[in-house]
């Protein structure tokens, strides 16, 4: 007789099996995705303007054109009201920022010529730091660091690059002096090579699209790895050239379309992390190089600091900065904490678990600070302020106190009009103190009434001078 095979008891043990499979597969999965998350390094766009003022854009004024792609860009990340950089030249506050490193410690001051060796080798840029970690590296603009072979930027950790190795005025159209600047033709670099002998007016126009098209297309092609992608442009350093898109569209004058084309790059790079599905992965950092050079007047931007340019009170070394993170940063917030340019290096080496240079630098990390953590305090007893090869103050790390040493500085006695430079005199100003938390302006020395805070950061100051400038 034949035995009764009870088939719902093996159906059952059939489906028992492969619900705790699948269960287990999917564990895997997510186990696996969950590795990948916790491993995926963030990519990195700084964008870094020339001589762009404070209040050149939205929201860090009111006044002025609509820049909607720099608002965008605050709506969604973070404000930053109180970021400064070590010295308000080009060269110098360039090769802080992706040294980490003061002027002071690698004797790259000002703002250097044509065939300037700049930044030495021996001190790694944040291209060679991220690029030993796998990342893909590219600079797309102006380099100012160097101009030999060991220190170009293809030589300095970038990948890709396109741009100018200096200032866009160093050539023979230069308003003062010509002869001096005309030396040399000013050339368009590409990958290593000169790709235009000499860069005229035609291609002055095209920069901004130029370097924004590249951007671009390099954030669609490594869209699937780690990138740090470094947007210095040349703009709006004078002269001043904007593409025929936009010219006349601002109804303000060509310092406002070169504005707007500004924005519009911003919006562009923004817009390309958004449609390649990277957005919330991805660190955008917004600011500028110093203050604006008020001598070219209607070709300036504006800073509501005193000063600009090349001195080291606020409007100098006070830029506008806007960081988004969507992954760890609080979208549409604000934040009027103290913070330096080289800070940006070791901090971003700690977002990405990157090792820092095998060197001692300056910068500190300040995650802390920027995401706004409870109690956080700035790691930096004091920054230091220079002009030139001149020490000329420090500031106290929390950003409340201010002490200018005694020193010469240039002011303006009047501006310049459509490229041609005003006229500047010489003051001096005496050993001072600033309360920046009251008088951001600094247009009160309260050195008597405290004299110990004076006391302490003079200390510093001088014991930064000795080891430094000595």
């Amino acid at each position: 007789m034949a035995k009764f095979v009870d088939y719902s008891k093996i159906i059952f043990i059939v489906f028992f099996i492969m619900l705790v499979s699948s269960c287990n597969n999917t564990s895997k999965k997510n186990q696996s995705n969950e590795g990948t998350d916790e491993k995926k390094k963030p990519n990195i766009v700084i964008i870094f303007l020339d001589d762009s003022g404070y209040a050149d854009f939205k929201p860090f004024s009111q006044e002025g054109i609509s820049t909607p792609n720099v608002q965008t860009l605050a709506e969604e990340g973070r404000v930053f009201t109180n970021f400064h950089v070590p010295q308000a030249i080009c060269s110098a506050s360039r090769s802080a920022l992706i040294s980490g490193c003061y002027p002071g410690r690698t004797k790259v001051f000002g703002a250097h010529g044509p065939k300037a060796r700049g930044l030495e080798t021996n001190f790694p840029t944040i291209g060679e730091v991220f690029k030993a970690e796998g990342y893909k590296t590219a600079i797309f603009g102006k380099w100012h660091c160097g101009d030999q072979p060991e220190t170009r930027p293809q030589a300095r950790g970038f990948d890709e690059t396109c741009g100018l190795m200096y200032s866009n005025d160093m050539w023979k159209y230069h308003p003062e002096n010509p002869e001096h600047w005309g030396k040399y033709p000013l050339q368009f670099w590409e990958n290593g090579k000169v790709t235009i002998e000499e860069v005229g007016i035609p291609e002055q126009k095209m920069l901004t699209t130029w370097y924004t098209e590249h951007a671009v297309d390099f954030i669609k092609r490594n869209k699937n790895e780690p990138f740090l992608l470094y947007v210095p442009h040349s703009m709006p350093h004078v002269p001043i050239f904007c593409s025929e898109k936009f010219e006349g569209k601002s109804g303000v004058g060509l310092y406002g379309d070169v504005t707007l084309e500004l924005d519009w790059s911003v919006g562009e790079i923004n817009k390309a992390l958004k449609e390649n599905g990277i957005e919330n992965n991805t660190i955008v950092i917004f600011s500028s190089d110093n203050g604006p050079w008020i001598s070219y007047g209607n070709h300036a931007g504006k800073t509501p600091f005193r000063e600009a340019k090349a001195t080291s009170f606020e409007g100098g070394n006070r830029s506008a900065c806007i960081i988004k993170y969507p992954e760890r940063l609080q979208k549409n917030s604000g934040s009027d904490k103290a913070f330096y340019s080289i800070d940006l290096l070791p901090t971003l080496c700690f977002l990405a678990g990157v090792e820092l240079p095998d060197r001692e630098i300056d910068g500190k990390n300040v995650w802390d600070l920027i995401s706004d953590k409870k109690n956080a305090q700035n790691p930096h007893e004091y920054y230091a302020l220079s002009t030139g090869r001149n020490l000329e103050g420090v500031m106290s790390g929390d950003g409340k106190w201010k002490l200018h040493l005694p020193h010469s500085y240039r002011t303006l006695l009047f501006p310049g009009k459509d490229g041609k430079p005003g006229k500047y005199e010489n003051k001096e100003i005496e050993l001072s103190l600033l309360d920046m938390e009251n008088d951001p302006l600094e247009s009160k020395n309260v050195i008597n009434e405290y004299p110990d805070v004076a006391k302490k950061l003079k200390q510093l100051a001088y014991s930064h001078k000795k080891k430094f400038y000595e």
